[in-house]
């Protein structure tokens, strides 16, 4: 029986080189001089500081240029409250998502059984969610469907298995 799994990934090494330019730049950059702007990265959460709140929105503007850039999904970005920090500066936490956690995976479950063909099954399995049915047609019909669903996540397909 033809399956695939729904996966919520982030490539982890174009994470790290997208964050890596986006700092060369704001190193390089004339508006960022002397404003302490910095991007530090510990494994998926991400802390922007800068002198201020308008500075903090182009050091955003800059990472998510990057990101594109890089091709990194902006859908799995968690933007934090701007919050003050030490002196005059602010910073800001991003948070990167990884995986599908249960609401979006029974949202994925849900969508399947009423919109998807007839004879599709899913079932979660951890972080992922298997999509099971008899026709390789009716899998590829409910890539399609999780694809416009627009459920805010940055969704890929693996292990497809006739």
């Amino acid at each position: 029986m033809p399956s695939f799994d729904v996966v919520s990934e982030v490539d982890r090494q174009e994470l790290k080189n997208a964050v890596d330019q986006a700092q060369r730049e704001i190193g390089q950059r004339y508006d960022f001089k002397n404003t302490d702007s910095s991007i530090e990265q510990n494994e998926l959460v991400l802390t922007l500081r800068t002198a201020s709140e308008d500075r903090l929105r182009a050091l955003r503007t800059v990472l998510e240029e990057r990101f594109v850039k890089r091709g990194v999904s902006l859908r799995g970005l968690d933007w934090g409250k701007i919050e003050p920090a030490t002196g005059e500066s602010v910073r800001q936490v991003v948070t990167v998502t990884v995986g599908i956690n249960s609401d979006k995976a029974r949202e994925i479950n849900k969508l399947v059984k009423e919109k998807g063909p007839k004879g599709v099954s899913t079932q979660t399995q951890g972080d992922t969610v298997r999509v099971s049915g008899k026709k390789r047609d009716d899998l590829q019909a409910v890539i399609t469907l999780l694809q416009g669903a627009g459920l805010g996540l940055p969704l890929q397909f693996v292990n497809f298995r006739d």
